[in-house]
């Protein structure tokens, strides 16, 4: 028997300020459904997920839900009043012997449920309310943007944890890996229509794209038509002209049609000029540590930025990815080792808390003041890559609407504050980009635009992100920070480091059995040689061998590790020829120490 929807959305119409958000709009979510909703930023993804929450009520139209069905809708900016913990909060609503469920949850996601809420940040809010929700277990989860303000390791509990539920879920994100990982289906709010594909986010660009193109030569027929019809009106209406005024009116009609289609929203308009350009080394750090009080944030460290790399910074929050920036930035003294910065850097830098932003400043004061923004002759300009350009126009290029341009940065939601920042960044010449968690609320659009600029950025890029899809489309270098002080360089992004960690933790294991098994050997030998007709020599090089074979295994191991480095052929050839030729006569040596001692076993076996 087939189960009722759990939601029902029937000819919902909703207006904002005189704008129609959305218009006859109508959708089922079936039990089961796994839905990614997709759109530009500002176009209603939130609105949509809070009217079916029936936080926001349409002005037109029914929202039903399931009988039976109990929905949970994760707030952006949860409401804790008269609550002294997050974990209270969390907790509220639960049967007693249901509170393990937040503790379960508040391991995963990472926080603190004995936190006061007076005192929390807004991520530690956001991971309370995510958990009270995955703990609440409703039928049907409305999820908007619940991995901001997450690690990666925290995502990836979050994923398993959505993997394995049975419930439905609606689901809006920025975060690519995780939408493909999980979505069979996606909602794609656009103009005011929303439309329905029963494949997830993996095809939704294809499809998009398809959709436009499909949209792009009806409007070049419809814009043929009006052309052909206008010179008939022009050129034979004066010959039948009452017969002739219906084709008239149709024309009237070609023109309305053409006039009522929405133009697609561009692209923000961003771009990077690097500047004058840097020395070749940028950053050398050497044995750099830093500990505060007992807490150890890095052991000594070394690591060399040369200009054009793109260096991720990844790991749990709060294990010192920041920290390590600022060191490497020369903004915290690091507690042993130096940094040495190259020539001529000029650097620009986006900050995760947005607290270069003042909340109470309007977006045109934003631009006017900040720091390295220059004022043009004019008040109501600003000197963009050397060149003036009026306020209004500049922040039209970022998409924002000239009538916002006096509006307050608290007005802002999380994308427009992130597309604010990155205007007053790209008006900067640099050559150096520090950017720490810069796609934070952006939509997928912006971040591709993101990606293309930082491709073709002639300078260098440091960058700490919890976006795998987005590391994995910038990153040359990979700084893992794995706790107690650890970070270890690996070449490529996101997905190549956890393929070499891989490999790095099967050759660890394989080196370790090997030292166990020649350990044993050395033993289970030297008791054969005993009772064998071996001579001295012979004797005392079957007990020698399996050490020489230890040492000789260890030094090709270094050596590999050593060759594995980045870009180490084109920067450091010399080093590269002079190591290859030491692993070649080092696994030559080791074959012949593992023929000779196998000749010695056999002999010291056959006698005994």
């Amino acid at each position: 028997m087939a189960r009722a929807p759990l939601l029902q959305l029937t000819d919902i119409s909703l207006t904002f300020g005189g704008e129609p958000v959305f218009d006859d709009l109508s959708l089922i979510v079936q039990p089961g459904d796994r839905v990614a909703l997709v759109g530009r930023n500002g176009s209603g993804k939130s609105t949509l997920l809070k009217v079916m929450a029936g936080i926001v009520e349409a002005d037109r139209g029914d929202v039903i839900v399931g009988p039976g069905t109990s929905v949970g809708y994760m707030e952006q900016d949860p409401r804790m009043e008269g609550f002294a913990t997050l974990g209270a909060f969390a907790t509220s609503g639960l049967e007693p012997g249901e509170a393990y469920r937040v503790e379960r949850a508040a391991e995963g996601l990472k926080f603190d449920p004995d936190r006061p809420v007076d005192t929390a940040s807004g991520g530690e809010r956001r991971r309370a309310a995510l958990a009270k929700l995955m703990a609440e277990a409703p039928e049907l989860m409305l999820l908007d943007e619940p991995t901001n303000h997450l690690d990666i390791e925290a995502i990836a509990w979050l994923e398993d944890e959505l993997k394995s539920t049975r419930a439905g879920f609606v689901l809006i994100s920025h975060d690519r890996a995780f939408l493909r990982a999980l979505t069979r289906a996606t909602l794609w709010i656009d103009r005011g229509k929303v439309r329905r594909q029963e494949k997830g986010f993996a095809d939704f660009e294809a499809w998009r794209d398809k959709v436009w193109e499909d949209e792009d030569q009806a409007r070049h027929k419809l814009d043929r038509k009006i052309k052909s019809e206008a010179r008939w009106a022009v050129e034979g209406i004066s010959a039948r002209r009452k017969r002739n005024m219906g084709r008239v009116r149709a024309l009237r009609d070609l023109r309305s049609e053409r006039a009522a289609q929405i133009k697609r929203q561009g692209t923000a308009a961003m771009a990077l000029d690097s500047g004058p350009q840097s020395g070749r080394k940028v950053i050398e750090a050497k044995g750099i540590s830093k500990a505060y009080e007992e807490k150890i944030i890095l052991r000594p460290f070394d690591l060399t930025v040369m200009r054009g790399d793109r260096v991720a910074f990844v790991g749990p929050n709060g294990v010192g990815k920041t920290t390590l920036l600022k060191m490497l930035m020369k903004e915290v003294e690091p507690d042993s080792g130096s940094v040495k910065h190259g020539t001529n850097l000029v650097p620009a830098v986006f900050d995760q808390a947005r607290a270069q932003l003042d909340p109470e400043m309007s977006l045109w004061d934003s631009l006017t003041t900040a720091p390295g923004m220059r004022v043009s002759g004019q008040s109501d300009q600003i000197m963009v890559r050397g060149q003036p350009r009026h306020v209004v126009g500049y922040l039209k290029e970022f998409l924002f609407d000239e009538r916002r341009a006096r509006a307050k940065v608290r007005s802002l939601s999380g994308g427009e504050k992130a597309r604010l920042l990155l205007a007053r960044l790209m008006a900067q010449e640099s050559n150096l980009l520090v950017l720490d968690e810069p796609t934070n609320d952006l939509d997928v659009e912006t971040l591709d635009l993101l990606q293309e600029l930082l491709d073709s950025y002639d300078g260098t890029v440091l960058l700490v992100s919890h976006d795998r899809d987005f590391l994995d489309r910038v990153a040359t270098i990979t700084i893992a920070m794995e706790g107690g002080g650890r970070a270890v360089t690996y070449a490529g992004g996101w997905t190549d480091y956890q393929a070499q960690k891989a490999e790095s933790s099967a050759s660890e294991a394989a080196e370790k059995q090997a030292k166990t098994a020649a350990s044993t050997a050395k033993t289970t030998q030297a008791k054969a040689a005993e009772k064998a007709g071996l001579s001295f020599t012979e004797k005392h090089r079957l007990e020698e061998l399996p050490g020489l074979m230890e040492r000789l295994e260890a030094e090709k191991a270094k050596l590999e590790e050593f060759l594995a480095q980045p870009d180490l052929y084109t920067k450091q050839p010399v080093k590269f020829a002079k190591a290859t030729e030491a692993l070649v006569e080092r696994q030559t040596a080791l074959a012949a120490a593992e023929e000779e001692w196998l000749t010695l076993a056999e002999k010291a076996e056959a006698e005994g």
